[in-house]
């Protein structure tokens, strides 16, 4: 499907957050999926798994939810970026990647070709996070969590009450995906995390991948295990078809 892409900014807090827009060139109203990056940024990774999302036949958008504190950065997959990356995660409070979401999602809303009862979202590592905070937070239909570190943490970003216990507030369905080697996400805290979709009645799925780490989903990583990534689409592409398409 051919797909146009470009920058825009969104509207939040009385200032503006930056986007990756991919969407179909078609201009048909359509279903919308928010895409949530990794701590490295709106980087050719993001963008490249947002066009792919496009291409699928959804509006989608990559939200920076650095905007307060690393207003469009895009970083490598190398020891500098990952400190600098982390620099910016441990800045990050839930109440504004609450208010993040809400934004992007209004901002999808607004537009002529989407669908606004027909929203997902997914994400990478803290936006695996994001994802799953989002889909506590908003209604959104569907959710596809890419190794969302934290989660299972004490408490949430920036403190106060942790994500994995606002798991009864999600009313879409959630897809939860891990590596089985990933030493940031440990088998207890996706356990808790299984426990707790199970215990609030979620429609969700945990899947953990045999021998694969955190960033298997990212050829420009050193983890990247294509087996798993190829598996991992397969079930997202299915989990929007099912519930946003409709």
């Amino acid at each position: 499907m051919d797909i146009t892409t470009q920058r825009i900014e969104i509207p939040c807090d009385g200032a503006a957050m930056g986007g990756y827009l991919a969407r179909p060139a078609d201009g048909q109203r359509r279903p919308a999926v928010l895409v949530f990056m990794e701590i490295f940024g709106i980087n050719s990774h993001i963008r490249d798994v947002t066009e792919r999302v496009a291409r699928e036949g959804y509006v989608a958008l990559a939200p920076d939810y650095f905007h307060r504190t690393g207003p469009g950065v895009e970083y490598g997959y190398d020891d500098e970026g990952m400190a600098k990356g982390m620099a910016l995660l441990n800045q990050l409070a839930a109440d504004e990647m609450i208010a993040d979401a809400q934004a992007a999602l209004t901002a999808l809303r607004a537009r002529d070709d989407v669908r606004g009862d027909r929203i997902g979202a997914m994400g990478f590592c803290i936006g695996g996070h994001m994802t799953y905070l989002t889909a506590c937070a908003s209604d959104v239909q569907a959710a596809a969590s890419f190794y969302g570190g934290g989660v299972a943490a004490p408490t949430g970003p920036g403190g106060g009450p942790s994500t994995v216990s606002r798991t009864g507030q999600i009313r879409g369905r959630i897809l939860c995906l891990f590596g089985e080697k990933d030493s940031l996400i440990p088998a207890g805290q996706v356990e808790t995390i299984r426990n707790a979709l199970r215990d609030a009645g979620t429609r969700h799925e945990v899947v953990v991948y045999p021998g694969a780490d955190h960033g298997f989903f990212c050829d420009q990583r050193a983890t990247y295990q294509k087996a798993a990534a190829d598996n991992a689409w397969q079930r997202v592409k299915a989990l929007f078809a099912e519930e946003l398409a409709g």
